[in-house]
């Protein structure tokens, strides 16, 4: 997400202890509507000050202000390069309009220099044997980590516990969390200049020498010599778990300790997210879910942002704010997939982003949110 999600994909407020299950905020019937701030540390704090005013009146309950995207850090960090303090300016000034911060970070891509020199053999890796630290699939940031190292997996633990020890915040809300995009959607084929009919073994990752260690030490046979047909579910089955068990046993643990709600940014689905970017989020442990569900991408209308709602909410069980592209958006079409999304269950919605959101969408927004669930 971000500038880099922006050009790939296009072509606080209450306390943590009021924010458990059962709190106001998710109650039956309450929308709560969300908004993904891309890094910009140009404006001023009036310029923040009166962004949440306009945010607060029009619906909004809960930012996500990125603060690191897999190079430097925009709040105090002690572990990663520190550009500057850019939450640190946000908090009291969401704080004062009510809205909650939950900070947003990217998990898997790294592009930190010093990362990239001393350990190259953190970095993901293709059915082709071409690494992401050398050869990143798409797009330069696509320097994905492999999720189920150890030292891979303290790494981003690292950055969740250090943010979720910042007392005004909300919560984590992870990005990236995956690996990279086996099948990306058809919308973007075209800027590519690909077609993804099937999972090609240049996209397809998980292949790292230390998970093909792992798995024939488990089955007895080398993922890139699989023929049979339950090893290689078996092998898919693998790489899902190498996710969800970096989020269920490090990342949410990290920020559970310290009392703050952890949220991802996820795939359509959770189904498709499972073929599309192995991501197994049906089955992960988090006190919400943000799923991007940028229809003009697979090329389908609201009505489909619907479909994938509800079968988010049938998966998780827990609340679901559907993930909206708003750029491009006219009122009328803003209108429609919000009402939409709200009548099939989600919570509220999440707008991508701040930036592409104009003086008739707030104030459609705002309608909704008012009138309620009807």
């Amino acid at each position: 997400m971000r500038t880099d999600r922006r050009t790939f994909l296009k072509t606080a407020g209450l306390g943590a202890a009021t924010l458990a299950a059962g709190s106001p905020a998710f109650s039956a019937g309450v929308i709560k509507n969300w908004v993904w701030i891309p890094t910009n540390t140009r404006s001023s704090a009036d310029h923040w000050k009166r962004r949440f005013a306009l945010m607060r009146e029009s619906g909004v309950r809960a930012i996500l202000p990125e603060v690191y995207a897999g190079r430097e850090a925009y709040f105090p960090s002690t572990r990663l390069p520190v550009k500057t303090d850019w939450l640190g300016m946000l908090l009291p000034l969401a704080r004062a309009e009510g809205l909650e911060v939950h900070a947003w970070m990217w998990c898997m891509p790294c592009m930190i220099d010093d990362v990239m020199k001393k350990h190259p053999d953190w970095y993901n890796v293709n059915a082709k044997g071409e690494s992401a630290v050398d050869k990143p699939a798409y797009v330069p940031y696509y320097r994905f980590l492999d999720p189920g190292r150890p030292e891979v997996r303290e790494f981003v633990q690292a950055k969740v516990r250090e943010l979720a020890g910042i007392g005004e915040l909300a919560g984590v809300h992870l990005d990236y969390i995956r690996h990279p995009d086996a099948i990306l959607p058809k919308g973007l084929w075209k800027k590519y200049n690909i077609v993804q009919d099937r999972v090609y073994p240049e996209y397809d990752y998980g292949y790292t020498d230390y998970e093909r260690k792992r798995f024939k030490e488990k089955y007895g046979a080398d993922p890139l010599e699989i023929k049979d047909p339950k090893l290689t579910e078996k092998w898919f089955q693998f790489r899902l778990d190498m996710v969800t068990e970096l989020v269920n046993r490090y990342l949410v643990p990290a920020a559970k300790g310290q009392k703050k709600m952890i949220t991802a940014a996820v795939f359509p689905g959770p189904s498709m997210a499972r073929t599309h970017v192995m991501q197994d989020w049906g089955r992960w442990r988090l006190d919400a879910f943000l799923p991007m569900l940028y229809h003009s991408f697979y090329e389908a209308g609201p009505e489909w942002v619907g479909e994938q709602t509800r079968e988010g909410v049938s998966a998780v069980k827990k609340p679901l704010f559907s993930g909206l592209f708003v750029n491009g958006m006219d009122e009328a079409e803003f209108t429609k997939t919000v009402e939409i999304s709200l009548r099939a269950g989600a919570s509220g919605v999440s707008l991508f982003s701040d930036d592409a959101m104009d003086e008739a969408k707030w104030l459609a927004l705002k309608r909704i949110t008012a009138g309620g669930r009807g």
